[in-house]
Protein backbone atom coordinates (compact mmCIF):
# COMPACT_ATOMS: atom_id res chain seq x y z
CA UNK A 1 0.00 0.00 0.00
CA UNK A 2 1.28 3.46 -0.83
CA UNK A 3 2.10 6.02 1.94
CA UNK A 4 -0.44 8.76 2.07
CA UNK A 5 1.22 10.10 5.37
CA UNK A 6 -2.82 9.72 6.42
CA UNK A 7 -4.38 11.99 3.86
CA UNK A 8 -7.47 10.96 1.91
CA UNK A 9 -6.80 9.40 -1.13
CA UNK A 10 -7.15 11.17 -4.18
CA UNK A 11 -8.01 9.93 -8.24
CA UNK A 12 -4.16 10.56 -9.17
CA UNK A 13 -3.15 8.64 -6.31
CA UNK A 14 -4.86 5.35 -7.46
CA UNK A 15 -3.46 6.06 -10.85
CA UNK A 16 -0.02 6.05 -9.72
CA UNK A 17 -0.48 2.78 -7.60
CA UNK A 18 -2.11 1.72 -11.05
CA UNK A 19 0.48 2.34 -13.28
CA UNK A 20 -1.87 4.03 -15.64
CA UNK A 21 -3.59 7.42 -16.40
CA UNK A 22 -6.09 9.56 -13.81
CA UNK A 23 -7.99 9.60 -17.57
CA UNK A 24 -8.24 5.39 -17.18
CA UNK A 25 -9.11 5.67 -13.36
CA UNK A 26 -11.80 8.17 -13.92
CA UNK A 27 -13.71 5.63 -16.38
CA UNK A 28 -13.27 3.10 -14.14
CA UNK A 29 -14.53 4.82 -11.55
CA UNK A 30 -17.67 6.15 -13.90
CA UNK A 31 -18.58 2.83 -14.95
CA UNK A 32 -17.55 3.10 -18.54
CA UNK A 33 -17.21 -0.67 -20.24
CA UNK A 34 -14.81 -0.01 -23.08
CA UNK A 35 -11.27 -0.65 -21.16
CA UNK A 36 -9.35 -4.50 -21.10
CA UNK A 37 -10.24 -6.70 -18.07
CA UNK A 38 -6.86 -6.81 -16.78
CA UNK A 39 -6.39 -3.14 -16.71
CA UNK A 40 -9.93 -1.85 -15.07
CA UNK A 41 -9.01 -5.28 -12.11
CA UNK A 42 -6.24 -3.21 -11.90
CA UNK A 43 -7.57 -0.27 -11.09
CA UNK A 44 -10.00 -1.73 -9.34
CA UNK A 45 -7.27 -3.04 -6.91
CA UNK A 46 -5.17 -0.16 -6.34
CA UNK A 47 -8.80 1.23 -5.13
CA UNK A 48 -9.27 -1.28 -2.59
CA UNK A 49 -5.71 -0.43 -1.14
CA UNK A 50 -5.65 2.87 -1.36
CA UNK A 51 -9.46 2.76 0.36
CA UNK A 52 -10.36 5.41 -2.12
CA UNK A 53 -13.87 6.19 -2.30
CA UNK A 54 -14.62 8.65 -5.22
CA UNK A 55 -16.46 12.22 -4.53
CA UNK A 56 -20.25 10.91 -5.47
CA UNK A 57 -21.81 14.28 -5.22
CA UNK A 58 -18.91 16.22 -7.22
CA UNK A 59 -18.72 13.61 -9.93
CA UNK A 60 -22.45 13.41 -10.01
CA UNK A 61 -22.79 17.44 -11.29
CA UNK A 62 -19.95 16.95 -13.73
CA UNK A 63 -21.50 13.63 -15.41
CA UNK A 64 -25.22 13.32 -14.31
CA UNK A 65 -25.00 10.57 -12.70
CA UNK A 66 -25.25 9.33 -9.02
CA UNK A 67 -22.98 6.32 -8.66
CA UNK A 68 -25.66 4.57 -7.10
CA UNK A 69 -27.68 1.22 -8.27
CA UNK A 70 -30.53 0.41 -6.52
CA UNK A 71 -31.37 -3.73 -5.26
CA UNK A 72 -35.00 -4.73 -4.36
CA UNK A 73 -35.23 -7.87 -2.60
CA UNK A 74 -38.20 -9.15 0.11
CA UNK A 75 -38.02 -10.47 3.42
CA UNK A 76 -38.91 -13.52 2.63
CA UNK A 77 -35.65 -15.62 4.22
CA UNK A 78 -35.73 -17.61 2.01
CA UNK A 79 -31.43 -19.12 1.05
CA UNK A 80 -31.38 -18.35 -2.55
CA UNK A 81 -32.68 -15.06 -3.00
CA UNK A 82 -30.82 -13.65 0.37
CA UNK A 83 -27.41 -15.34 -1.23
CA UNK A 84 -28.23 -13.64 -4.66
CA UNK A 85 -29.46 -10.07 -2.59
CA UNK A 86 -25.59 -10.00 -0.59
CA UNK A 87 -23.60 -11.19 -3.64
CA UNK A 88 -25.14 -8.52 -5.61
CA UNK A 89 -24.40 -6.05 -2.82
CA UNK A 90 -20.52 -7.06 -2.92
CA UNK A 91 -20.19 -7.15 -6.76
CA UNK A 92 -22.04 -3.25 -6.85
CA UNK A 93 -19.53 -1.47 -4.49
CA UNK A 94 -16.59 -3.53 -5.88
CA UNK A 95 -18.07 -2.15 -9.39
CA UNK A 96 -17.79 1.48 -7.64
CA UNK A 97 -21.42 1.89 -6.61
CA UNK A 98 -23.36 3.04 -3.56
CA UNK A 99 -26.04 0.55 -3.34
CA UNK A 100 -29.65 1.20 -2.03
CA UNK A 101 -31.26 -1.71 -0.95
CA UNK A 102 -34.74 -2.52 -0.07
CA UNK A 103 -36.25 -5.20 1.64
CA UNK A 104 -39.97 -5.60 0.83
CA UNK A 105 -42.64 -7.53 2.91
CA UNK A 106 -44.88 -8.97 0.37
CA UNK A 107 -43.92 -9.77 -3.08
CA UNK A 108 -47.06 -7.68 -4.79
CA UNK A 109 -46.74 -5.66 -8.14
CA UNK A 110 -47.69 -2.55 -6.17
CA UNK A 111 -44.93 -2.75 -3.43
CA UNK A 112 -42.80 -3.40 -6.12
CA UNK A 113 -43.52 -0.01 -8.31
CA UNK A 114 -43.56 1.31 -5.28
CA UNK A 115 -40.07 0.33 -4.40
CA UNK A 116 -38.66 1.37 -8.24
CA UNK A 117 -40.50 4.61 -7.95
CA UNK A 118 -38.77 5.00 -4.89
CA UNK A 119 -35.32 4.23 -6.10
CA UNK A 120 -36.18 6.35 -9.56
CA UNK A 121 -36.68 9.57 -6.87
CA UNK A 122 -33.29 8.63 -5.52
CA UNK A 123 -31.26 9.21 -8.70
CA UNK A 124 -30.14 5.38 -8.95
CA UNK A 125 -28.89 4.82 -12.30
CA UNK A 126 -30.21 1.42 -12.56
CA UNK A 127 -32.12 -1.50 -10.20
CA UNK A 128 -31.98 -5.07 -9.78
CA UNK A 129 -35.10 -6.98 -8.81
CA UNK A 130 -34.67 -10.17 -6.77
CA UNK A 131 -37.50 -11.86 -6.87
CA UNK A 132 -38.64 -13.77 -9.93
CA UNK A 133 -42.48 -14.13 -9.33
CA UNK A 134 -45.02 -12.84 -11.93
CA UNK A 135 -45.62 -9.71 -10.16
CA UNK A 136 -41.92 -8.30 -10.63
CA UNK A 137 -41.81 -9.08 -13.68
CA UNK A 138 -44.46 -7.14 -14.71
CA UNK A 139 -43.81 -4.53 -12.43
CA UNK A 140 -40.14 -4.47 -14.11
CA UNK A 141 -41.48 -4.18 -17.66
CA UNK A 142 -43.48 -0.66 -16.46
CA UNK A 143 -40.31 0.36 -15.79
CA UNK A 144 -38.63 -0.23 -19.33
CA UNK A 145 -40.10 3.72 -20.44
CA UNK A 146 -38.96 5.35 -17.56
CA UNK A 147 -35.10 5.81 -18.40
CA UNK A 148 -33.35 3.51 -15.74
CA UNK A 149 -33.01 0.05 -16.40
CA UNK A 150 -33.95 -3.04 -14.42
CA UNK A 151 -32.59 -6.23 -14.27
CA UNK A 152 -34.65 -9.33 -12.91
CA UNK A 153 -33.10 -12.40 -10.94
CA UNK A 154 -34.32 -15.16 -12.18
CA UNK A 155 -36.78 -13.80 -13.85
CA UNK A 156 -38.58 -15.05 -17.02
CA UNK A 157 -36.19 -14.03 -20.19
CA UNK A 158 -39.18 -14.01 -22.32
CA UNK A 159 -41.12 -10.67 -20.11
CA UNK A 160 -38.16 -8.78 -19.31
CA UNK A 161 -35.36 -6.90 -21.41
CA UNK A 162 -32.61 -7.61 -18.80
CA UNK A 163 -32.49 -11.11 -16.92
CA UNK A 164 -29.99 -12.97 -15.41
CA UNK A 165 -29.72 -16.45 -13.53
CA UNK A 166 -28.49 -20.13 -13.40
CA UNK A 167 -30.23 -22.27 -16.08
CA UNK A 168 -33.24 -23.15 -14.25
CA UNK A 169 -34.47 -25.69 -17.16
CA UNK A 170 -31.45 -27.05 -17.31
CA UNK A 171 -30.26 -28.06 -13.65
CA UNK A 172 -33.79 -29.75 -13.32
CA UNK A 173 -32.88 -31.76 -16.04
CA UNK A 174 -29.79 -32.45 -14.63
CA UNK A 175 -31.13 -33.57 -11.50
CA UNK A 176 -34.12 -35.73 -13.06
CA UNK A 177 -32.06 -37.29 -15.73
CA UNK A 178 -29.45 -38.58 -12.86
CA UNK A 179 -32.12 -40.04 -11.14
CA UNK A 180 -33.62 -41.66 -14.50
CA UNK A 181 -30.04 -42.42 -14.64
CA UNK A 182 -29.61 -45.04 -11.83
CA UNK A 183 -32.90 -46.63 -13.10
CA UNK A 184 -35.89 -45.04 -11.80
CA UNK A 185 -38.79 -44.82 -13.80
CA UNK A 186 -41.24 -43.24 -10.71
CA UNK A 187 -40.17 -40.23 -10.12
CA UNK A 188 -42.02 -37.63 -8.54
CA UNK A 189 -41.73 -33.81 -8.53
CA UNK A 190 -42.03 -31.96 -5.43
CA UNK A 191 -42.84 -28.03 -7.04
CA UNK A 192 -42.27 -24.99 -5.75
CA UNK A 193 -45.25 -21.81 -5.83
CA UNK A 194 -46.43 -21.46 -9.72
CA UNK A 195 -46.65 -17.80 -9.83
CA UNK A 196 -43.14 -18.10 -9.36
CA UNK A 197 -40.96 -18.36 -12.76
CA UNK A 198 -38.24 -20.13 -11.33
CA UNK A 199 -40.74 -23.01 -10.28
CA UNK A 200 -42.26 -23.51 -13.43
CA UNK A 201 -38.66 -23.97 -14.80
CA UNK A 202 -38.19 -26.56 -13.10
CA UNK A 203 -41.19 -28.09 -13.52
CA UNK A 204 -40.29 -27.47 -17.18
CA UNK A 205 -36.99 -29.21 -16.92
CA UNK A 206 -38.06 -32.19 -15.02
CA UNK A 207 -40.77 -33.02 -17.42
CA UNK A 208 -38.40 -32.64 -20.53
CA UNK A 209 -36.19 -34.84 -18.81
CA UNK A 210 -38.85 -37.84 -18.01
CA UNK A 211 -40.35 -37.27 -21.71
CA UNK A 212 -36.48 -37.85 -22.99
CA UNK A 213 -36.50 -41.06 -21.16
CA UNK A 214 -39.65 -42.07 -22.62
CA UNK A 215 -41.09 -41.83 -19.50
CA UNK A 216 -44.60 -40.37 -18.14
CA UNK A 217 -44.14 -37.49 -15.74
CA UNK A 218 -45.98 -38.55 -12.16
CA UNK A 219 -48.28 -35.68 -10.87
CA UNK A 220 -46.42 -33.34 -8.65
CA UNK A 221 -46.68 -32.07 -5.17
CA UNK A 222 -47.25 -28.73 -4.91
CA UNK A 223 -44.99 -27.14 -2.13
CA UNK A 224 -43.99 -23.47 -1.38
CA UNK A 225 -40.23 -23.25 -1.09
CA UNK A 226 -40.35 -24.21 3.18
CA UNK A 227 -39.25 -27.09 4.74
CA UNK A 228 -42.83 -27.48 6.28
CA UNK A 229 -44.55 -27.65 2.34
CA UNK A 230 -42.00 -30.52 2.26
CA UNK A 231 -42.76 -32.28 5.70
CA UNK A 232 -46.19 -32.43 4.49
CA UNK A 233 -45.75 -33.62 0.92
CA UNK A 234 -43.55 -36.07 2.28
CA UNK A 235 -46.85 -37.98 4.08
CA UNK A 236 -48.36 -38.75 0.72
CA UNK A 237 -45.23 -39.76 -0.97
CA UNK A 238 -44.54 -42.29 2.17
CA UNK A 239 -48.05 -43.86 1.55
CA UNK A 240 -47.38 -44.32 -1.86
CA UNK A 241 -45.34 -47.41 -3.40
CA UNK A 242 -45.04 -46.32 -7.14
CA UNK A 243 -42.61 -43.95 -6.47
CA UNK A 244 -39.27 -44.64 -6.17
CA UNK A 245 -37.23 -41.42 -6.60
CA UNK A 246 -38.34 -37.24 -5.94
CA UNK A 247 -36.83 -34.52 -7.46
CA UNK A 248 -37.56 -31.23 -5.18
CA UNK A 249 -37.85 -27.85 -6.54
CA UNK A 250 -35.30 -26.71 -3.70
CA UNK A 251 -33.00 -28.11 -0.66
CA UNK A 252 -35.54 -26.77 2.17
CA UNK A 253 -38.46 -28.81 0.94
CA UNK A 254 -36.33 -31.85 0.48
CA UNK A 255 -34.89 -31.64 3.95
CA UNK A 256 -38.62 -31.42 5.50
CA UNK A 257 -39.35 -34.53 2.94
CA UNK A 258 -36.15 -36.17 4.58
CA UNK A 259 -37.60 -35.79 8.32
CA UNK A 260 -41.40 -36.66 6.93
CA UNK A 261 -39.96 -39.95 5.35
CA UNK A 262 -38.37 -40.94 8.33
CA UNK A 263 -41.01 -40.69 10.41
CA UNK A 264 -43.03 -43.17 8.26
CA UNK A 265 -40.40 -45.51 8.28
CA UNK A 266 -39.31 -45.20 4.63
CA UNK A 267 -35.58 -45.76 4.45
CA UNK A 268 -33.80 -42.91 2.35
CA UNK A 269 -31.93 -43.63 0.14
CA UNK A 270 -33.46 -47.43 0.22
CA UNK A 271 -36.78 -47.06 -0.38
CA UNK A 272 -36.85 -43.24 -2.05
CA UNK A 273 -33.64 -41.68 -3.24
CA UNK A 274 -33.89 -37.76 -3.27
CA UNK A 275 -32.76 -35.33 -5.28
CA UNK A 276 -32.87 -31.24 -4.62
CA UNK A 277 -32.45 -28.09 -5.85
CA UNK A 278 -29.84 -25.00 -4.43
CA UNK A 279 -26.83 -26.61 -2.35
CA UNK A 280 -27.58 -24.73 0.67
CA UNK A 281 -24.95 -24.86 3.20
CA UNK A 282 -26.59 -27.86 5.01
CA UNK A 283 -27.23 -29.88 2.13
CA UNK A 284 -23.71 -32.22 2.89
CA UNK A 285 -24.41 -32.29 6.58
CA UNK A 286 -28.33 -34.15 6.60
CA UNK A 287 -29.28 -37.05 6.96
CA UNK A 288 -28.43 -38.96 4.23
CA UNK A 289 -26.44 -35.85 2.52
CA UNK A 290 -28.69 -34.94 -0.04
CA UNK A 291 -27.59 -34.70 -4.20
CA UNK A 292 -28.52 -31.51 -5.45
CA UNK A 293 -28.15 -29.60 -7.77
CA UNK A 294 -25.87 -26.21 -7.22
CA UNK A 295 -26.33 -23.08 -8.22
CA UNK A 296 -23.54 -20.34 -8.17
CA UNK A 297 -24.71 -17.15 -6.77
CA UNK A 298 -21.71 -15.28 -6.43
CA UNK A 299 -21.59 -15.73 -10.07
CA UNK A 300 -25.47 -14.05 -10.36
CA UNK A 301 -24.40 -11.54 -8.69
CA UNK A 302 -21.47 -10.83 -10.67
CA UNK A 303 -23.15 -11.19 -13.74
CA UNK A 304 -26.39 -9.02 -12.43
CA UNK A 305 -24.01 -5.99 -12.18
CA UNK A 306 -22.55 -6.75 -15.37
CA UNK A 307 -25.78 -6.36 -17.56
CA UNK A 308 -26.84 -3.73 -15.41
CA UNK A 309 -23.62 -1.69 -16.54
CA UNK A 310 -24.24 -3.14 -19.96
CA UNK A 311 -27.62 -1.61 -20.04
CA UNK A 312 -26.60 2.18 -18.44
CA UNK A 313 -24.26 2.04 -20.51
CA UNK A 314 -26.18 0.92 -23.49
CA UNK A 315 -23.60 -1.44 -24.59
CA UNK A 316 -24.28 -5.28 -25.86
CA UNK A 317 -24.96 -7.73 -22.19
CA UNK A 318 -23.32 -10.47 -21.47
CA UNK A 319 -24.89 -14.23 -21.37
CA UNK A 320 -27.76 -13.94 -19.22
CA UNK A 321 -27.48 -18.00 -18.35
CA UNK A 322 -25.09 -19.40 -16.00
CA UNK A 323 -24.82 -23.45 -15.96
CA UNK A 324 -25.76 -25.33 -12.91
CA UNK A 325 -23.58 -28.21 -11.85
CA UNK A 326 -25.01 -31.88 -10.52
CA UNK A 327 -23.59 -32.54 -6.60
CA UNK A 328 -23.89 -36.30 -6.04
CA UNK A 329 -23.98 -37.40 -2.43
CA UNK A 330 -25.94 -39.95 -0.77
CA UNK A 331 -29.41 -39.57 -1.29
CA UNK A 332 -29.75 -41.10 -4.61
CA UNK A 333 -28.72 -44.50 -5.12
CA UNK A 334 -30.54 -47.10 -7.61
CA UNK A 335 -33.77 -48.40 -6.87
CA UNK A 336 -34.13 -51.48 -5.24
CA UNK A 337 -33.72 -54.52 -7.43
CA UNK A 338 -31.87 -52.98 -10.08
CA UNK A 339 -28.97 -53.63 -11.80
CA UNK A 340 -25.52 -51.97 -10.41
Amino acid sequence: MSDLNGRTPVMADVARLAGVSHQTVSRVVNGQTNLRPATRDRVLEAIRQLGYRPNTAARSLVTRRSGTIGVIGSKSGFWGPSTVHRAIQAAGREAGYFVSSANLQSLTRAEFTDAMNHLRDQHVEGIVLIAATDDAVDAARTQVDQGVPVVVVEGDQAKAPWTVGVDQVAGAELGTRHLIELGHRDVLHLAGPTSWTEARARLRGYRNAMYAAGLRPSRQIQGDWSARSGYEAGREVASRDDVTAVFCANDQMALGLLLSLSEAGRSVPGDISVVGFDDIPEAAYLIPPLTTVRQDFAAVGRRAIEILRAAIADDPTPDRLISPELVVRSSSVPPRGAEA
